[in-house]
């Protein structure tokens, strides 16, 4: 069923998605296991980083926000830094690289294509050179769905997924502390299927064109 599903991709997943956060930081001593979640999260530079609101400044404000400051709460109303391409948010344009993150398309790859059509999509050597895990084959799931196109319902799951893999919980929950993943996928879906004005709109439709 759906539960078991998930469970699945979120297996898949786990180790992959630190895989690419080592291949993309020039530092070495991650110390980050793709096996075990333990030391994922807030407690850890740079998943915290990742996981970080956008709102907030992860190097000024990370004692607050892993102390849970009620100044510096951590939920779904503030999109997390990793949804942006190269992880980096303009307050000036806010929507600039929003969903366009290569560790979003990697993981969207690696879902609903396979895991070794993500890693190609490295394009390369790796900065560091850690061996990901070796996921079991699985069958092509965009074909078994017939998907022709990608859909926001497609990229709101897989945000769900990417989120949950950064974090340090090793068992699924709707609620993460502060964090609620239904809101942070009814946010995303919101924001695609329902743009407040015809510029957003266009907005919306260029960046489902950039998926596909």
């Amino acid at each position: 069923g759906a539960d078991s599903a998930r469970a699945d991709d979120a297996s898949t997943l786990k180790g992959e998605v630190i895989y690419w956060v080592a291949a993309n930081s020039e530092r070495i001593d991650l110390q980050l296991s793709p096996r075990s979640k333990r030391d994922r999260g807030l407690s850890h530079n740079l998943t915290g980083q990742l996981l970080c609101p956008v709102d907030y400044d992860w190097t000024d404000m990370r004692t607050s926000i892993r102390e849970y400051d009620p100044d510096f709460r951590v939920t779904a109303f503030s999109w997390p830094r990793f949804l942006y391409k190269g992880d980096t948010y303009n307050l000036n344009e806010p929507s600039k690289g929003l969903f366009q993150s290569d560790i979003l398309v990697k993981s969207f790859k690696c879902i609903f294509t396979s895991p070794s059509s993500a890693r190609r999509h490295d394009g390369g050597d790796e900065a560091i050179h850690f061996k990901g895990p070796n996921p079991r084959h699985r069958s092509h799931v965009a074909a078994l769905l017939r998907m022709k196109s990608v859909h926001p319902r497609a990229i709101a799951y897989i945000a769900v997924q990417v989120r949950f893999a950064l974090s340090c919980a090793d068992s699924w929950a709707l609620e993460d502390e502060d964090f609620n993943y239904e809101t942070f996928y009814y946010n995303i879906v919101d924001y695609f299927e329902a743009p407040g004005s015809p510029e957003k709109a266009f907005e919306i439709k260029t960046l489902l064109l950039w998926w596909n």
